[in-house]
């Protein structure tokens, strides 16, 4: 040792077992907190993109897979699109919406259309579009 300089002890040298040990402790919690956060992300976006690209398929569905109002007619269509099935339905929207001794041409007709994502996931949207009455 050097004239002059405070004697040092091996208890003041460095770390001890346990203090590394509680350090690599925390550090190890710390790693796996922000790995489950990042998979939670990353479910989330994947079922994200699932919910945008159904929603898209209706949407096509809703715009191309419908005959023209002068062409729909009740009853039941279906089809695929990129694997996702798609149904759409055209039925009465209920109740008897005929007014007597009038000459209405246009009567409401329910419209649902389902689609399926090749994972299972359903979207299920119902409108009402007002159809030309059936000639007697």
């Amino acid at each position: 040792m050097f004239p002059g300089t405070p004697a040092s002890t091996d208890r003041d040298a460095g770390f001890t077992i346990i203090e590394v040990l509680i350090a690599l402790a925390i550090v190890a919690v710390s790693i796996v907190a922000i790995g489950s956060l990042m998979a939670t992300n990353v479910r989330g976006v994947r079922s994200l993109e699932q919910h945008v690209a159904l929603t898209q398929t209706a949407r096509t569905v809703m715009t191309a897979g419908l005959p023209p109002r002068a062409e729909l007619r009740p009853g039941t269509l279906s089809g695929q699109t990129d694997n996702y099935r798609w149904t759409v339905e055209v039925m009465p929207l209920g109740g008897d919406w005929t007014v007597p001794n009038a000459d209405i041409p246009w009567v409401p007709e329910l419209v649902r259309v389902r689609v399926k994502s090749p994972s299972g996931a359903l979207s299920d949207i119902r409108t009402v579009r007002l159809m030309q009455k059936p000639s007697k």
